[in-house]
């Protein structure tokens, strides 16, 4: 088996300090072999900076991005271009996430979700068969949306229904985004970022997985796998310290992870305690 060099990747900001804070000790705890990558606006470092550590890099989003995307105070829900319209937070997410995957020098880009925090020990090489890197793809019974479309038009494909590539742990190969931003180039005329944040609808996982299952194929360096890695919470509805033992009390081996969604409004506090009872009831299985 390769031995590849892997990066954890979480964007973060002021809000979901805690959660952040809650999952970078988790990966400290539990990941190995691989240095975490946080991203954070220059505004939110001075708070993130005291996360920093052997294994723990702060990464500055403006560091990632042209100098013709940029933030003003008073605009809060996005970031003004000088060559395209301004770009809504959400969508110039993306954009950091594949630009940190182009920029992060490491074979392997494992995008770990904010709300998530590892449980048991987690060797990032289980994720290599020989020498091609898991790619999460799962069949899609929705309707074609409006991530398909966007996702068509940014390939030069025609409209059509893509399979799902989203997880809350996410493998990437950074060859392959490298790649992709070519792609985009050769099919825009235009900078990749710019074409990125020319876009109203955009998914960063359907983006690449598309990219890799349609253009790279066998040549890309993935096998496909839908065994999820981590027990998830959707529901914005509010859990009771009872519903939460309930709900981490059958965990399949195979979960690494536990997430629970921010939009529940759950302070990661009252599942922290919760969630390390738990690690030591599987230290001591």
């Amino acid at each position: 088996m390769r031995q590849f060099e892997f990066a954890v990747v979480t964007p973060s900001y002021t809000p979901d300090f805690e959660r952040c804070q809650l999952l970078a000790r988790s990966v400290q705890k539990f990941v190995q072999p691989a240095t975490h990558y946080i991203i954070v606006t220059q505004n939110d470092l001075p708070l993130f900076k005291q996360l920093q550590g052997p294994k723990t890099e702060i990464l500055v989003v403006e560091s990632l991005i042209p100098r013709w995307l940029f933030k003003l105070p008073l605009f809060k829900n996005g970031w003004l271009s000088l060559k395209t319209p301004p770009v809504r937070n959400w969508i110039l997410q993306q954009i950091v996430k594949l630009s940190a995957g182009c920029q992060i020098e490491k074979d392997v880009l494992v995008y770990v979700d904010l709300d998530l925090s590892f449980i048991r020990p987690f060797n990032l090489q289980t994720l290599v068969r020989g020498d091609q890197v898991r790619l999460f793809h799962a069949d899609d019974r929705t309707p074609m949306g409006d991530w398909d479309r966007a996702t068509a038009k940014l390939l030069g494909l025609p409209p059509q229904k893509f399979a799902n590539y989203l997880h809350g742990i996410v493998t990437w190969r950074h060859d392959n985004v490298v790649k992709l931003f070519q792609h985009l180039e050769a099919v825009s005329g235009q900078e990749a970022i710019e074409t990125l944040c020319r876009s109203w609808h955009l998914s960063e996982y359907q983006l690449y997985g598309a990219f890799v299952d349609h253009f790279l194929q066998e040549q890309s360096g993935h096998f496909w796998d839908a065994q999820s890695l981590c027990k998830e919470y959707w529901s914005p509805a509010h859990l009771s310290d009872a519903e939460l033992e309930v709900f981490l009390s059958d965990i399949e081996p195979e979960n690494v992870a536990v997430m629970i969604s921010a939009k529940a409004g759950i302070s990661p506090q009252r599942y922290q305690a919760l969630l390390e009872k738990y690690e030591t009831v599987l230290e001591r299985a």
